[in-house]
């Protein structure tokens, strides 16, 4: 259509440039005669239409020349675009429509080109494990959502691959953990064991000593590992019988077993909770287990203060249950690692105080799988352990 119409338009422009030069050379006595002969046999008309359709002819046939030229040139460079070839570009011979088009598709492929090596670029990072590298993402195009998923698709596997890196490192922790505890009871029982065997005790009093020494080692040997299957049952998944718990009343009963013990170490527990009732959904039999370590963890550590302060209360939609002990303060460097498990604090590493390393990991453990959260703060004062549940 646009060659049809630029012919038509040369044509007239044509044939009204010949009729003007005609009418002036007509007046030209040297050469007027041929025009005159001609115009006089054939006619000016017939002239003008035989002149015209040769015109548009040749003018038709010249404008499409060049037109169906710069298609063919848009089509290859479609093609090529197509077989993956972005950075050809379209030769632009004109500032036609047709050089317009073939600009905008050269400066698509162009894009197109730049993000893909970008994306290119990024993937090359990723496969050598830098995870951290990051595709530029475009908004607002198709290019740009597969780059915003390849990114996610390197975060996670960064993460996969740093928490198994974590297991692994938790599993040689655990290992080389379980290895120092249980070695070094174990050496104990067999010296103690060998020199019996050898029969090198001077009398059944002194035998009588090595056998309970040996008897006291073996009981914390056993222990150790009660802790260390229960640690390892909890944080396998063990399943939970969960039911509605009246912290109050809960806390007050376990307040009662331990009157024995705090009588025993010359000590005295006071109990402030709320009147009302504060329930929560838990499993009773394994939570009893995580404030039992609370409880005694709070009597071992808090002689020296000689109470014990427990308190129930409701915060908003939360349960709040603290223990609170007046011993020595916990250093503020041990603080973030005390619920690591056979993490033990320094000035605790003694054959009274000492215990496996695994009953504060075992009271985190148990509170957190079912929903609830623990944290400790110690000061010159005291120290609180705090647990929080959501109130049902």
């Amino acid at each position: 259509m646009l060659g049809l119409f630029s012919s038509l338009g040369i044509t007239a422009l044509s044939l009204v440039t010949i009729y003007a030069l005609s009418t002036l050379l007509v007046r030209i006595p040297v050469i007027n005669y041929p025009f005159r002969l001609v115009i006089n046999n054939i006619g000016s008309l017939p002239v003008l239409i035989v002149l015209g359709i040769l015109i548009f002819l040749v003018s038709y046939f010249m404008v499409n020349k060049r037109f169906v030229r710069d298609l063919q040139e848009i089509d290859s460079g479609l093609q090529e675009v197509s077989s993956g070839r972005f950075e050809y570009q379209i030769p632009i011979h004109t500032n036609d429509e047709l050089g317009q088009v073939a600009k905008s598709i050269n400066l698509m492929t162009e894009q197109l080109n730049d993000y893909l090596k970008e994306i290119t670029h990024g993937l090359r990072e990723i496969a050598q494990g830098n995870f951290e590298a990051k595709i530029p993402v475009r908004p607002g195009s198709q290019l740009g959502e597969v780059a915003s998923s390849i990114n996610q698709m390197s975060r996670q596997l960064n993460q996969s691959i740093q928490e198994e890196r974590n297991a692994e490192k938790t599993k040689n922790d655990l290992i080389t953990g379980v290895s120092h505890d249980l070695r070094t009871p174990l050496t104990s029982i067999l010296g103690f064991l060998e020199v019996i065997e050898e029969d090198r005790y001077q009398d059944e009093v002194e035998l009588r000593y090595y056998v309970n020494i040996a008897y006291e080692k073996a009981k914390g040997l056993k222990k150790l590992i009660d802790d260390l299957f229960e640690y390892t049952r909890i944080n396998n998944g063990l399943p939970l019988n969960m039911n509605e718990l009246d912290m109050v009343s809960f806390i007050g009963q376990l307040m009662e077993e331990f009157v024995p013990t705090f009588e025993k170490e010359g000590m005295e527990c006071r109990l402030e909770a709320a009147e009302e009732r504060i329930t929560i959904m838990a499993d009773g039999d394994r939570l009893v287990r995580a404030y039992e370590n609370l409880m005694t963890n709070a009597i071992r550590y808090g002689k020296k203060g000689g109470v014990v302060d427990i308190a129930v209360r409701r915060e908003i939609n939360h349960a709040v249950i603290s223990f609170t002990n007046y011993g020595e303060p916990i250093p503020e460097r041990d603080l973030p690692f005390i619920f690591d498990r056979f993490y033990r604090v320094e000035s605790s590493r003694s054959k009274q105080t000492g215990g496996t390393g695994l009953g504060l990991a075992i009271t985190k453990s148990i509170i957190e799988v079912q929903g609830g959260q623990i944290a400790v703060k110690s000061s010159s004062q005291k120290t609180t352990f705090e647990t929080r549940f959501i109130i049902r």
